[in-house]
């Protein structure tokens, strides 16, 4: 039960990209994003439910197309996503899903400080939320905002869950694999200039993302000895890297992993940056994808798609608010 916060980030600007995505874009997000590992549920839920954490309310805060919060419904009574997309909530809603009580997830445009005044109808009232979750999406948050709302809104004895990926880790002992990692690396520092700090904060595992007791007005609501962080993919002893996303403990077509990679704020980004060169070899999607494929030729059995093996270092924060 490390803090490892590091220094301090301040807070990263408005996310944009994401916020402006059309529904065709939202859709495109949710089929070549993966689900995260039942494992990863599992140790959330596991965490939660010590102490006392109930299953009564579930709040995803920058839920996207609803990816963990369909994924959790199952065990609460009550769930809600919120977020400030509506291109990503019209495929939430589309996707649909429902809790332990056959209710609909609620799926509203909304922020977690908007979440108990205008945001939502009606609104979230003060202490009635068992779990909060965010996943890979606080790097876009003010955290001092965050703390301070999800302090409110939770029980005593309640749970914030927050998780993201960093970069792709190529498995070493496969063909080629250090110089397919360098292709992917290649890819992420062409994009350089539109890596957001919110980015450099998801890449770095949330090193200096802040916490409620780094803060500079601190929110003493919450338990910091009950503070938790796991690492996929970091060192001896931390989670398998395959692991975090559900499916990556099988080789993946080298046509999929670039799919995913297309999905990415800074890439989508230099999209809309270069409209003209995009698909064209200035493109860096598509300078990857031919050296990747160039790296994996004649690999496929029986002409069957080329694979990558591999997975993502990541990191789970999980923090329980105090009982009273």
């Amino acid at each position: 039960m490390t803090d490892k916060s590091g220094p301090q980030s301040a807070a990263p600007p408005s996310e944009t990209t994401f916020r402006s995505f059309s529904r065709e874009q939202g859709e495109n997000y949710a089929q070549h994003r993966r689900n995260y590992h039942p494992r990863l549920y599992q140790m959330l839920l596991d965490y939660h439910k010590s102490n006392g954490g109930q299953l009564d309310t579930l709040l995803d805060v920058g839920c996207g197309p609803g990816t963990a919060v369909r994924t959790l419904a199952p065990q609460f009574a009550h769930a809600i996503g919120l977020d400030p997309s509506e291109g990503m909530l019209a495929v939430a809603r589309s996707l649909g899903g429902a809790t332990a009580t056959s209710e609909p997830i609620r799926f509203e445009a909304s922020t977690i400080e908007d979440a108990s005044t205008t945001g939502l109808s009606p609104p979230l009232a003060d202490g009635s939320v068992d779990l909060i979750i965010s996943a890979t999406a606080a790097h876009w948050f003010d955290m001092a905002v965050f703390w301070r709302h999800a302090a409110r809104l939770l029980k005593p004895g309640g749970t914030v869950a927050l998780w993201c990926s960093g970069g792709i880790v190529v498995d070493p002992a496969m063909a080629n694999g250090p110089a397919i990692q360098a292709a992917i690396d290649g890819f992420e520092l062409a994009l350089d200039d539109y890596i957001l700090p919110g980015n450099r904060l998801a890449r770095t595992l949330y090193a200096g993302l802040q916490l409620p007791w780094t803060l500079d007005n601190p929110v003493p609501e919450f338990d910091r000895d009950s503070f938790v962080r796991r690492e996929w993919g970091t060192a001896a002893g931390a989670e398998p890297i395959d692991e975090f996303y559900a499916g990556m403990d099988k080789p993946a077509p080298a046509g999929v992993l670039a799919m995913v990679l297309a999905t990415t704020s800074p890439y989508v980004r230099w999209r809309e940056a270069h409209p003209a060169e995009v698909d064209t070899d200035s493109d860096p999607l598509q300078v990857m994808k031919k050296k990747i494929n160039a790296l994996v030729e004649g690999q496929g059995a029986d002409g069957g798609p080329l694979l990558v093996r591999g997975g993502v270092a990541a990191v789970l924060l999980m923090v329980k608010k105090k009982s009273e």
